[in-house]
Protein backbone atom coordinates (compact mmCIF):
# COMPACT_ATOMS: atom_id res chain seq x y z
CA UNK A 1 0.00 0.00 0.00
CA UNK A 2 2.81 2.44 0.87
CA UNK A 3 4.39 1.68 -2.51
CA UNK A 4 1.15 2.67 -4.29
CA UNK A 5 0.97 5.95 -2.34
CA UNK A 6 4.60 6.68 -3.22
CA UNK A 7 3.96 5.99 -6.93
CA UNK A 8 0.92 8.29 -6.90
CA UNK A 9 2.97 11.02 -5.21
CA UNK A 10 5.77 10.67 -7.79
CA UNK A 11 3.30 10.82 -10.68
CA UNK A 12 1.60 13.92 -9.21
CA UNK A 13 4.98 15.64 -8.77
CA UNK A 14 6.04 14.71 -12.33
CA UNK A 15 2.74 15.89 -13.84
CA UNK A 16 2.87 19.10 -11.77
CA UNK A 17 6.40 19.88 -12.99
CA UNK A 18 5.44 19.28 -16.63
CA UNK A 19 2.36 21.49 -16.16
CA UNK A 20 4.48 24.21 -14.49
CA UNK A 21 7.08 24.21 -17.27
CA UNK A 22 4.51 24.31 -20.06
CA UNK A 23 2.33 27.04 -18.55
CA UNK A 24 5.29 29.16 -17.35
CA UNK A 25 6.98 29.08 -20.77
CA UNK A 26 3.76 30.02 -22.58
CA UNK A 27 2.91 32.74 -20.04
CA UNK A 28 6.40 34.24 -20.25
CA UNK A 29 6.09 34.51 -24.03
CA UNK A 30 2.54 35.89 -23.95
CA UNK A 31 3.06 38.35 -21.09
CA UNK A 32 6.51 39.68 -22.03
CA UNK A 33 5.06 42.86 -23.66
CA UNK A 34 3.03 43.53 -20.48
CA UNK A 35 6.10 43.00 -18.29
CA UNK A 36 8.16 45.32 -20.50
CA UNK A 37 5.47 48.03 -20.33
CA UNK A 38 5.26 47.62 -16.54
CA UNK A 39 9.06 47.88 -16.23
CA UNK A 40 9.04 51.12 -18.25
CA UNK A 41 6.23 52.53 -16.06
CA UNK A 42 8.14 51.63 -12.88
CA UNK A 43 11.34 53.25 -14.13
CA UNK A 44 9.49 56.37 -15.35
CA UNK A 45 7.74 56.98 -12.02
CA UNK A 46 10.25 56.02 -9.33
CA UNK A 47 14.02 55.64 -9.06
CA UNK A 48 15.56 52.18 -8.85
CA UNK A 49 15.49 48.88 -10.68
CA UNK A 50 12.20 47.66 -12.12
CA UNK A 51 12.92 44.08 -11.01
CA UNK A 52 13.04 43.40 -7.29
CA UNK A 53 14.74 40.26 -6.00
CA UNK A 54 14.31 39.18 -2.40
CA UNK A 55 15.68 36.20 -0.51
CA UNK A 56 12.88 33.76 0.30
CA UNK A 57 12.62 30.30 1.86
CA UNK A 58 12.23 27.51 -0.71
CA UNK A 59 11.82 23.75 -0.66
CA UNK A 60 13.66 22.12 2.19
CA UNK A 61 14.35 25.54 3.73
CA UNK A 62 16.84 26.38 0.96
CA UNK A 63 17.07 30.12 0.32
CA UNK A 64 16.59 31.50 -3.19
CA UNK A 65 16.13 34.87 -4.93
CA UNK A 66 12.44 35.42 -5.64
CA UNK A 67 11.86 37.91 -8.48
CA UNK A 68 9.01 40.42 -8.75
CA UNK A 69 8.33 43.72 -10.40
CA UNK A 70 9.14 46.41 -7.85
CA UNK A 71 5.96 47.87 -6.34
CA UNK A 72 7.50 49.78 -3.43
CA UNK A 73 9.91 52.67 -3.13
CA UNK A 74 13.47 51.39 -3.33
CA UNK A 75 14.36 52.39 0.27
CA UNK A 76 11.54 50.31 1.81
CA UNK A 77 12.88 47.84 4.42
CA UNK A 78 12.67 44.13 3.57
CA UNK A 79 9.49 43.20 5.43
CA UNK A 80 6.62 40.81 4.83
CA UNK A 81 4.00 42.54 2.67
CA UNK A 82 1.46 42.68 5.50
CA UNK A 83 4.00 44.56 7.69
CA UNK A 84 5.19 47.10 5.11
CA UNK A 85 3.67 50.57 5.45
CA UNK A 86 0.96 51.26 2.85
CA UNK A 87 2.74 54.52 1.98
CA UNK A 88 5.73 52.53 0.70
CA UNK A 89 3.72 51.23 -2.29
CA UNK A 90 4.10 53.38 -5.41
CA UNK A 91 1.14 54.46 -7.55
CA UNK A 92 2.22 52.11 -10.33
CA UNK A 93 2.84 49.43 -7.70
CA UNK A 94 -0.79 49.59 -6.56
CA UNK A 95 -1.97 48.80 -10.08
CA UNK A 96 0.62 46.04 -10.54
CA UNK A 97 -0.40 44.39 -7.26
CA UNK A 98 -4.12 44.64 -7.93
CA UNK A 99 -3.70 43.02 -11.36
CA UNK A 100 -1.06 40.51 -10.14
CA UNK A 101 1.31 41.69 -12.88
CA UNK A 102 4.03 42.20 -10.23
CA UNK A 103 4.23 38.41 -9.82
CA UNK A 104 5.02 37.63 -13.49
CA UNK A 105 8.86 37.61 -13.09
CA UNK A 106 8.39 34.63 -10.77
CA UNK A 107 7.71 32.59 -13.90
CA UNK A 108 11.52 32.56 -14.27
CA UNK A 109 11.72 31.04 -10.77
CA UNK A 110 9.27 28.37 -11.97
CA UNK A 111 11.36 27.57 -15.05
CA UNK A 112 14.49 27.34 -12.87
CA UNK A 113 12.75 24.82 -10.59
CA UNK A 114 12.81 27.09 -7.53
CA UNK A 115 9.05 27.61 -7.51
CA UNK A 116 5.82 26.13 -8.81
CA UNK A 117 2.81 27.95 -10.21
CA UNK A 118 0.79 26.81 -7.19
CA UNK A 119 2.07 25.99 -3.72
CA UNK A 120 2.75 27.63 -0.37
CA UNK A 121 3.80 31.26 -0.89
CA UNK A 122 7.52 31.65 -0.14
CA UNK A 123 8.21 33.53 3.07
CA UNK A 124 11.14 35.60 4.24
CA UNK A 125 13.83 33.86 6.31
CA UNK A 126 12.94 36.21 9.19
CA UNK A 127 9.40 34.78 9.48
CA UNK A 128 10.50 32.21 12.05
CA UNK A 129 7.04 31.41 13.43
CA UNK A 130 5.65 30.57 9.97
CA UNK A 131 8.76 28.55 9.10
CA UNK A 132 8.39 26.60 12.36
CA UNK A 133 4.74 25.74 11.65
CA UNK A 134 5.61 24.78 8.06
CA UNK A 135 8.46 22.52 9.23
CA UNK A 136 6.19 20.80 11.75
CA UNK A 137 3.49 20.19 9.12
CA UNK A 138 5.87 19.09 6.34
CA UNK A 139 5.06 22.08 4.14
CA UNK A 140 8.73 22.85 3.44
CA UNK A 141 8.94 19.59 1.46
CA UNK A 142 7.12 21.32 -1.43
CA UNK A 143 8.18 23.96 -3.90
CA UNK A 144 6.75 27.36 -2.99
CA UNK A 145 4.19 28.77 -5.39
CA UNK A 146 3.39 32.02 -7.15
CA UNK A 147 -0.09 31.56 -5.72
CA UNK A 148 -1.68 29.10 -3.36
CA UNK A 149 -4.76 27.89 -1.54
CA UNK A 150 -4.17 30.32 1.34
CA UNK A 151 -4.14 33.27 -1.07
CA UNK A 152 -7.47 32.44 -2.71
CA UNK A 153 -8.98 31.95 0.76
CA UNK A 154 -7.75 35.40 1.78
CA UNK A 155 -5.30 34.05 4.37
CA UNK A 156 -2.02 35.93 4.51
CA UNK A 157 1.15 35.33 6.48
CA UNK A 158 -0.02 37.57 9.33
CA UNK A 159 -1.63 34.41 10.78
CA UNK A 160 1.33 31.98 10.58
CA UNK A 161 -0.47 28.98 12.08
CA UNK A 162 -3.54 29.23 9.85
CA UNK A 163 -1.38 29.93 6.78
CA UNK A 164 0.77 26.82 7.43
CA UNK A 165 -2.30 24.64 8.13
CA UNK A 166 -3.90 25.78 4.87
CA UNK A 167 -0.64 25.09 3.01
CA UNK A 168 -0.55 21.58 4.52
CA UNK A 169 -4.18 20.96 3.50
CA UNK A 170 -3.27 21.97 -0.07
CA UNK A 171 -0.35 19.52 -0.14
CA UNK A 172 -2.58 16.64 0.99
CA UNK A 173 -5.08 17.34 -1.79
CA UNK A 174 -2.61 18.47 -4.50
CA UNK A 175 -3.57 17.69 -8.08
CA UNK A 176 -3.48 19.40 -11.47
CA UNK A 177 -7.25 19.96 -11.17
CA UNK A 178 -6.84 21.72 -7.81
CA UNK A 179 -3.97 23.79 -9.22
CA UNK A 180 -6.18 24.90 -12.11
CA UNK A 181 -8.96 25.91 -9.68
CA UNK A 182 -6.46 27.89 -7.58
CA UNK A 183 -5.00 29.61 -10.65
CA UNK A 184 -8.46 30.61 -11.86
CA UNK A 185 -9.40 31.72 -8.32
CA UNK A 186 -6.28 33.87 -8.13
CA UNK A 187 -7.23 35.86 -11.20
CA UNK A 188 -10.90 36.17 -10.30
CA UNK A 189 -10.02 37.39 -6.80
CA UNK A 190 -7.85 40.17 -8.27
Amino acid sequence: MACGIHRRRVSVVTAKRAFDLTVAAVMLAVTSPVVLAAMLAIRATSPGSAIFSQVRVGRGGVLFACHKLRTMHRDTPSLPTHEAPASSVTAVGKVLRRTKIDELPQLWNVLKGEMSLVGPRPCLPTQAELIGHRQRLGVLSALPGITGLAQIKGIDMSDPRLCAETDAAYLKAASIGLDLRILVGTFYRA
